[in-house]
């Protein structure tokens, strides 16, 4: 067995120059330095050739889409996805000697980093009431303890119930349906702390929340924007789909504040040229934009379309696609000739110019596609900033033709199944009639609590009970101090997870850890091995299988720890016939066929190799708008602004590192190794504030009221990042970002821009000591 890690690693900064390219042979070395550290070379291998191929198992890590059957690489995964699915498949174990050693308030002040790589979870833990150890408990008396408090509430309502996209389709469903049995919309995910915006903006638009393009619409595009992400380290894989893009004549437009390895050149292992060659250069035009400056730039590039059309009508604007699909045009074209330029510059620090060139790109070009992801998402305009470039694409008729569309890019593999499957606190009443025609109860109307509005609940003690499935919700989400706070005033939290997390040592007064099996593992139940499904970026829904042996013979999974909890609290339904999912997730599929449009037929059809795609109404020409058409929206010119002395900070994740949870200390496309208390600065912003290079600061975000939060003792590293901007990795640097600063309309927490001060460290204690003087 992989022996864990006795004590924290020792952090020691080294900084060398960013990378200008992405992948290599250095991937290939690091996934399998990480992975032969976590278990042996043949439980290694037995995972990595089974991962994304047809009938193995699906790689936990991000959503994108694999290519057809047929045209896989035998290794069809990426050195992020190769460190996640070994990371899971690790052979160190926690027994309950582990909690033994270790009290919850230990435990809440170890890393991130160390908790991840003690190893898989092996029995149901409970920590009671006043005790700071957890203790080994039976499945039947933990599932009663969830049970009991959740039926002594005074309103189901005072319970939420929390997913994360690692969870299949059966779980997700599950999930949903046990809640809304109870009686509760109180369905918080994942989902609401990334791309809710995006979901917001294209329902609101297009009438679905959903991304309309598939790879092979990605390989054929003449134009692709990169809008808002890095695919070098959170979607890899997309990166070998940019290349058959390039390879078929497409060019590719990177829009980011920072100069990511990934977007300029990549060096694909799978192929000779990755090896032994330069590989292939991504981005032929990169814009360094300012923080938050995306909803300005297409702001521009479409006041730039609209006169040009002006100048040659009829030879610029798809008139007909206009007039026959959509709504509101006029009103929109009057409205972006009134944005000015120099609110324009000043938002997106880049010269006009550079937008001209990029609109002379589109005017060459009859197929494009814009891919965006939570650099868009993450602000408080991302839903104008979406409806923006939903403007864009319509202005040429860029949705619902082949190689061109929207490309919202999710960064967890299922969490767009997760939604698909009814985990939304605001589900529309058809899904609901669908569930009480099906089940025979009626499920409650009133919208429930997304995310932030839950953990508000919390701390103001309406929300009594928390169930986590999957994810590290203290960890995701915003306002880490006040998460926390609210956590503790729980009565009981129970969290399904397959590894240690902070959200663990961070609990109510009763807090249960209900180890599951992990996506790697064998699943049989009384009625046989089972799969479970999951949906990909682009709406394709298809099987997963484990292989390995489970890393505990006490480990249940998601669907039967759902189920049993289910009939302990809801007892026996005939109608819902709990006991009959778990032994056999086919029954539970039947029953999803019936509700979830597009899945009729769904355990014969799922099982074809490359599963089921998921109709998308805008391809068939379907807006299902309240016009019936999509529609053009005005969207007022806002950009996020900085006082003097102040930067705008992004949060973002480091290169190993996936989701909360990092693998190291590095961040090799960077060029930062052994310490993650780092803020990246522009060179200038550095002299400029009268900082230098190594010095060890605090991050303080301002906020309304000149309300402060504190992330302390951050070392400045001199970074090429656009002016006025600055970086630093999450979660450390969730502690700043405020629980009421929110996405208009989506309220999803504005991660990407904030307001920051940096206080050499020590400053503020020198100002109190003489205060007292």
């Amino acid at each position: 067995m992989h022996k864990p890690p006795e004590d924290e690693p020792e952090e020691r900064l080294s900084v060398t120059p960013p990378e200008e390219w992405a992948a290599g042979v250095p991937a290939v070395a690091h996934a399998i330095e990480y992975s032969l550290r976590q278990t042996s070379p043949r439980r290694a291998g037995r995972t990595l050739l089974t991962m994304n191929q047809v009938d193995g198992v699906d790689c936990p890590g991000c959503a994108w889409a694999d290519p057809s059957p047929g045209h896989r690489h035998r290794n069809e995964y990426c050195e992020n996805g190769a460190k996640h699915i070994n990371d899971e498949a690790t052979s160190r174990r926690i027994t309950a000697d582990f909690f033994r050693r270790h009290p919850v308030s230990e435990l809440a002040r170890r890393s991130d980093l160390w908790l991840n790589q003690q190893g898989r979870l092996t029995e149901p833990m409970v920590k009671r009431p006043d005790s700071d150890h957890y203790e080994p408990v039976s499945w039947h008396e933990a599932l009663g303890l969830i049970a009991a408090e959740l039926t002594s509430l005074d309103s189901p309502d005072e319970a939420v119930f929390y997913t994360s996209g690692r969870v299949s389709n059966e779980a997700a469903f599950v999930l949903q349906l046990f809640a809304r049995a109870f009686g509760t919309n109180n369905l918080p995910d994942c989902s609401n702390m990334c791309h809710e915006s995006s979901g917001f903006a294209l329902h609101e638009t297009l009438g679905t929340g959903k991304g309309t393009v598939t790879l092979h619409d990605l390989h054929h595009a003449d134009l692709i924007f990169l809008v808002g992400q890095n695919p070098g380290t959170n979607h890899p894989r997309q990166l070998s789909a940019l290349e058959e893009a390039k390879r078929n004549g497409a060019r590719i437009v990177a829009v980011n504040p920072l100069p990511e390895a990934g977007l300029l050149r990549f060096k694909n292992p799978q192929q000779p040229g990755g090896v032994l060659g330069r590989g292939i250069r991504i981005a032929d035009r990169f814009l360094q934009i300012r923080t938050g400056g995306d909803l300005a730039l297409f702001q521009g590039l479409n006041r730039l379309l609209v006169e040009a059309e002006d100048a040659a009508p009829g030879t610029v604007l798809d008139q007909d696609f206009i007039d026959s699909h959509t709504s509101g045009f006029e009103d929109f074209s009057r409205h972006v000739r009134e944005i000015g330029w120099d609110d324009i510059r000043s938002a997106t620090g880049l010269a006009r110019e550079e937008i001209e060139a990029v609109r002379d790109e589109v005017l060459r070009s009859r197929r494009v596609i814009v891919c965006w992801a939570m650099g868009v998402t993450q602000h408080k305009h991302g839903v104008p900033t979406i409806r923006e470039i939903v403007n864009f694409l319509l202005l040429r008729g860029n949705l619902g033709r082949a190689g061109s569309g929207a490309c919202p890019v999710r960064g967890h593999s299922n969490v767009q199944g997760d939604r698909t499957m009814g985990i939304w606190e605001q589900m529309p009443d058809a899904f609901l009639d669908a569930l009480r025609q099906e089940f025979g109860f009626e499920p409650p109307r009133a919208h429930g609590l997304d995310s932030v509005d839950s953990i508000k609940a919390m701390r103001d003690g309406r929300i009594k009970l928390f169930l986590g499935v999957a994810g590290n919700f203290v960890r995701a989400a915003p306002d880490t101090a006040v998460t926390e706070e609210a956590m503790r005033r729980c009565r009981l939290t129970a969290h399904i997870s397959t590894k240690l997390n902070r959200s663990h040592a961070v609990c109510g007064r009763t807090a249960l850890i209900l180890p599951t099996l992990g996506r790697t593992e064998r699943d049989v139940q009384s009625g046989g091995e089972q799969f479970v499904t999951v949906e990909n970026s682009m709406s394709e829904v298809h099987t997963s299988r484990g292989r390995l042996r489970p890393a505990s013979t006490l480990l249940l999974s998601e669907v039967a720890i759902l189920c049993r909890l289910a009939r302990t609290t809801l007892g026996d339904d005939p109608g819902i016939p709990w006991q009959q999912f778990e032994a056999d997730y086919g029954t539970l599929r039947e029953r999803i066929s019936r509700v979830v449009p597009g899945l009729h037929e769904f355990n014969r059809r799922v099982i074809r190799p490359g599963g089921i795609r998921l109709p998308n109404p805008v391809n068939e020409g379907v807006f299902r708008t309240s016009a019936g058409k999509a529609l053009f929206s005005r969207n007022a010119w806002q950009m996020p602004l900085a006082p003097e002395g102040h930067l705008l900070l992004q949060t973002l994740r480091s290169h190993d590192q996936w989701n909360t949870i990092p693998y190291t200390a590095d961040d090799r496309y960077r060029g930062i190794r052994g310490s993650r208390q780092v803020v990246l600065v522009n060179p200038e912003d550095v002299a400029g504030l009268g900082l230098t290079a190594g010095q060890r600061v605090d991050l303080v975000s301002v906020w309304a009221n000149a309300e402060e939060r504190r992330a302390a003792d951050f070392e400045v590293v001199p970074y090429p990042s656009a002016r006025g901007c600055a970086a630093a990795y999450y979660p450390e640097t969730n502690v700043l970002v405020p629980l009421d600063s929110v996405a208009e309309g989506s309220n999803q927490p504005t991660s990407k821009a904030l307001v920051v001060r940096l206080e050499p460290t020590g400053a503020a204690a020198d100002r109190s000591e003489e205060a007292r003087a």
